[in-house]
């Protein structure tokens, strides 16, 4: 049997008039009846590298007992000239995570996978240890089982004191082994109780963290940017 958690991620490829851009990843987030894919927003557009795709395919399970039994499905980022996704902002500037709704009427009937929730979002007397273990979720470099076209789990650290905001923004820290194409990863924690999908969704993996390093003479700090979960809450209203 595998975790639940290896259906909640989604293999993202970004294409712009048809052509493939690149890889990210992304998960499933449920919210009442409406169903959301969450990632980063530099995934959906990201202006300073040029990279703007019009549309997002994503690969879902079609059958929970034959994993090689897949679909591909495409969404559209932009109506017109509209974009569709919801992206956020607080007091400290832009927060690079964006949610965008899926139409489950398009979606197989059959779809083999699990989606976060609010109860999943980690309450604000809940405290997580420094140091704690937790686990990045998606398709570094684009790698994955292409046979059963399922993600991989890297062990990532607690690095900053959970619940404060890293350099005044809406982030904590993770100390762990990452690679392009993470960015939208969950980062998730194991619940200490039973159910579908026994895991608390910290965050969304962001970016690593290069800091101010001569490249020359300093190897990498290791360390990640992982905006926290709850704006999940505003982005889903």
């Amino acid at each position: 049997m595998i975790d639940s958690l290896m259906l909640s991620a989604a293999r993202i490829t970004t294409l712009a008039t048809g052509q493939v851009l690149t890889n990210a990843s992304g998960f499933f987030f449920r919210r009442d009846q409406r169903l959301f894919l969450v990632t980063s927003r530099h995934v959906m557009l990201d202006q300073p590298s040029g990279h703007q795709p019009d549309s997002l395919q994503i690969e879902l399970h079609t059958d929970a007992d034959n994993l090689a039994s897949t679909v591909s499905f495409s969404i559209p980022l932009y109506d017109g000239d509209q974009h569709l996704w919801r992206q956020g902002m607080d007091g400290a500037g832009e927060i690079d995570v964006a949610v965008i709704e899926l139409d489950q009427t398009a979606l197989p009937d059959n779809g083999a996978y699990q989606a976060f929730t609010p109860q999943h979002l980690l309450q604000a007397d809940e405290h997580v240890e420094i140091g704690s273990t937790l686990l990045v979720v998606g398709f570094p470099l684009g790698f994955q089982d292409t046979l059963h076209r399922m993600p991989v789990a890297r062990h990532a650290g607690l690095a900053s004191s959970f619940g404060l905001r890293f350099h005044g923004l809406g982030y904590f820290l993770t100390d762990g082994r990452t690679h392009r194409g993470l960015s939208g990863a969950p980062v998730v924690k194991r619940a200490s109780v039973d159910g579908e999908l026994p895991w608390h969704l910290l965050g969304i993996h962001s970016t690593r963290l290069l800091g101010n390093r001569d490249e020359d003479q300093d190897e990498a700090l290791g360390l990640n940017c992982t905006w926290y979960a709850d704006i999940l809450m505003t982005l889903t209203e």
